[in-house]
C-alpha cells in the first residue's frame, strides 16, 4: 500500500488533487491511498512524523511562515525515502525545490496528464522496472504494456486497444515491435497480439479470442507458422485452448 499526504493551502486545490489521485489509483489498479490532506504547515508534519508515509506532494507557497521548503527540510531530516513532489504556480521555485531531493516538480494549475505522467514515473522508481510502460509516438501518453490486449494497423494509424480504452497514433509495425516484451507477437499483417492476454485460438478460423471477451484478432498465413512456434517454445499453451 502506498500511503500519501497533500498539503496546499486552498481546500478547493486540495480536493480536487485528492480526486485526480483517486482516478490514477483506479485506472493503474494500484494499491494505494491518501492519508491525509491540510491546509497547515504544523499539522503536516505532526502527522507525517508519527506514520507511516510514501509520497508526499506540496504546494511550495503556503502563504504562511513555513513554506513547502521549509517542510521539506525538516522532513528529510527525518526521513530521506519519502518521496516529495512540489506543486506551485512560482516557477522560479523550481530549481530550489530540487535541494531536497525532490523526485518532480509540477507548475499549477495542475493538469491531469501532467499529473499522471509524474505518477507513472513514480511507480517505475519504486518498482525499479522502467520497462513497464510504452510511450506513444509523438505523446506524452505512457500506457502500461499488460493492460495492451492487442494492437491493429488501419492504414497510417496505428490502435492500441487497452482494457481501459483505445489509442491511436501514428507509427510502424516494426518500430513498436522493438519496445515491447516478447510476449507481443506479430500474428497478421494488420495485428500484433499479447499473448498473455489470449483465452481461445481457432486455428481452423484463424481467429485469436481475448480475455473471453468479443474483442479478437486474426491470424494471417505467412505468421501462423511462427505464430504457433513462439506459443509452443514460450508455453504460453499451458493456459489456452486451440481449436
Amino acid at each position: 500500500m502506498l500511503n500519501f499526504v497533500l498539503c496546499d493551502d486552498n481546500y478547493i486545490i486540495l480536493d480536487r488533487l485528492g480526486k485526480m489521485l483517486d482516478s490514477l489509483f483506479i485506472k493503474y489498479n494500484i494499491e494505494a491511498c491518501i492519508l491525509y490532506k491540510t491546509t497547515t504547515p504544523e499539522d503536516l508534519l505532526d502527522y507525517v512524523n508519527s506514520n507511516d508515509v510514501n509520497v508526499l506532494i506540496l504546494d511550495i507557497d503556503l502563504k504562511s511562515s513555513m513554506s513547502g521548503l521549509d517542510i521539506a527540510e525538516k522532513v528529510r531530516k527525518k526521513d530521506k525515502n519519502i518521496y516529495i513532489i512540489f506543486s506551485t504556480a512560482h516557477l522560479e521555485y523550481g530549481l530550489v525545490a530540487y535541494r531536497y531531493k525532490t523526485f518532480d516538480y509540477i507548475p499549477k494549475p495542475i493538469t491531469t496528464q501532467r499529473l499522471e505522467d509524474t505518477f507513472l514515473r513514480l511507480l517505475d522508481d519504486m518498482n525499479g522496472n522502467v520497462n513497464e510502460y510504452i510511450q506513444l509516438d509523438n505523446s506524452k501518453i505512457l500506457i502500461k504494456k499488460d493492460s495492451i490486449q492487442y494492437i491493429k494497423k488501419e492504414g497510417m494509424k496505428v490502435i492500441f486497444h487497452t482494457d481501459e480504452k483505445k489509442y491511436e497514433v501514428y507509427s510502424s509495425f516494426i518500430k513498436i515491435l522493438k519496445n515491447l516484451p516478447r510476449n507481443f507477437i506479430r500474428c497478421h499483417k494488420s495485428y500484433i497480439v499479447n499473448i498473455q492476454r489470449v483465452s481461445e485460438i481457432d486455428l481452423k478460423a484463424n481467429i485469436i479470442y481475448l480475455n473471453n471477451t468479443q474483442n479478437k484478432c486474426y491470424i494471417g498465413a505467412k505468421y501462423k507458422n511462427d505464430l504457433m512456434e513462439v506459443l509452443k517454445n514460450e508455453h504460453f499453451t499451458n493456459n489456452l485452448e486451440c481449436g
